[in-house]
């Protein structure tokens, strides 16, 4: 994971993970592995909360050696957990926020060609969990009160989802998508923000999955490659 303090979600689900005979926290050519599981070649399982960009480096050289299973939680429900200085809480909520297995994509964005990579898999965990929040230091603003995120807490895995090759990724292009689409053609029909769209055509063109047909206008046009759901 390579942070300095580890969240209760890391932990927990490493251990929701783990199973007999696997290893936790294993120094492996100058990183640390969050699990190693025995195997012809081992497999390491990385837990990843946010920010794959910071395993640019990490996972590529993992590969030379090792499987590697990048594993990644998305909160389906979160509830917000208010806490005093003293971590006492004060309130809870429910987030009117509910997470979805295309979220993904925020994150895959940053290293999509790994999925081509036979040695590499991802797994999405669904989950439902706490986000304790802390008060922040003193706002220069007397009058509002700032609050940071001082932790994650697990309380369900819902549901996973393995995504082991590229083709696996053409769930998230709707069979009844007229082709060739464009990125916002393509969040309207997955249900999800329009923003999202670019970076999962983005994605699943560096999996060599979808062919660039160039603008029509303003908009970049996008369609399957031949052969590649057969």
């Amino acid at each position: 994971m390579g942070q300095l303090r580890e969240t209760a979600l890391h932990a927990a689900l490493k251990r929701h993970l783990a199973r007999p005979g696997d290893r936790l926290e294993v120094p492996v050519d100058g990183f640390v592995a969050d699990i190693l599981r025995p195997g012809q070649p081992e497999l390491v399982l990385e837990v990843q909360t946010q920010g794959f960009s910071a395993l640019k480096r990490k996972l590529p050289r993992l590969l030379e050696q090792y499987r590697v299973r990048l594993v990644h939680p998305i909160a389906l429900e979160k509830w917000i957990v208010r806490v005093d200085a003293a971590g006492r809480p004060v309130s809870r909520r429910k987030s009117p926020k509910r997470g979805a297995l295309a979220d993904l994509f925020w994150e895959l964005v940053s290293l999509p060609a790994l999925m081509v990579h036979p040695n590499f898999a991802l797994q999405v965990l669904l989950i439902r969990e706490e986000e304790v929040r802390a008060p922040a230091s003193r706002s220069r603003r007397r009058w509002r009160r700032d609050w940071r995120v001082a932790d994650r807490r697990l309380i369900e895995v819902v549901q996973s989802a393995e995504f082991q090759t590229p083709q696996d990724f053409l769930a998230f292009v709707p069979v009844r998508l007229p082709q060739p689409f464009t990125s916002r053609a393509l969040a309207e029909a997955l249900g999800v923000r329009v923003e999202l769209g670019p970076k999962i055509t983005y994605c699943l063109r560096h999996m060599g999955l979808l062919a660039d047909l160039g603008r029509a206008g303003r908009a970049r046009r996008y369609q399957v490659v031949a052969g590649i759901d057969d």
